[in-house]
């Protein structure tokens, strides 16, 4: 008996829900579409992130929505990960306390998970995750810079682009600074189709 497509989809969906609830009760915070093609990583929360408020609910979401308008993105492709982990269930046993940066293999279990075309990673924080969940894959890149996730540079990781920024909230009040990371992630326009 063949599977229909609408069956299919349902199964995937409920797969996607299940491994996003396991992440999510090991302290994993996923803010936004899980399904987007970009996927805007943040280490270094501010007061109301760390008490459990959506990342990127603040002044730095709105600005990063506005330029990933700017650049091509749809409104609703928006995805933010915290690189440090959030409240866990009760029952479950954290991998990591809350506050914490996550441990490199559920950093890269979440963004692997999430699947994005294209990652951002907003602070040095979050790139020093991002550079130990990664490192084997970043060790086969020949410029050390782009290796080392060098602010304002694309590395290209398992297919994806990544991008750091050296700390898009704080820029945010510099004008010269806001500048420098429109230029960084004007790097990073939505994928066409591919035909």
């Amino acid at each position: 008996m063949a599977i229909s497509s609408a069956d299919r989809r349902s199964a995937l969906l409920a797969a996607m829900e299940q491994e996003l609830a396991s992440l999510a009760e090991r302290g994993v915070r996923i803010c936004g579409n899980a399904l987007s093609p970009i996927v805007l990583v943040k280490g270094a929360l501010n007061a109301d992130e760390q008490a459990g408020g959506d990342v990127l609910a603040g002044a730095d979401g709105t600005a990063l929505r506005a330029a990933l308008e700017r650049l091509g993105y749809a409104p609703e492709e928006f995805c933010a990960l915290a690189a440090v982990a959030g409240p866990h269930d009760a029952d479950a046993a954290p991998p990591v306390a809350a506050g914490e940066v996550l441990p490199p293999a559920l950093f890269r279990e979440a963004l692997e998970a999430l699947d994005p075309e294209a990652v951002v990673l907003l602070d040095d924080a979050a790139a020093a995750v991002m550079r130990d969940a990664y490192a084997e894959e970043l060790a086969r890149i020949e410029q050390f810079d782009v290796a080392m996730l060098a602010p304002g540079l694309v590395a290209h990781v398992l297919g994806r682009r990544v991008l750091a920024l050296d700390g898009f909230e704080a820029a945010l009040v510099d004008t010269r600074a806001k500048q420098r990371m429109w230029a960084y992630l004007k790097q990073l326009p939505p994928l066409g189709a591919p035909y």
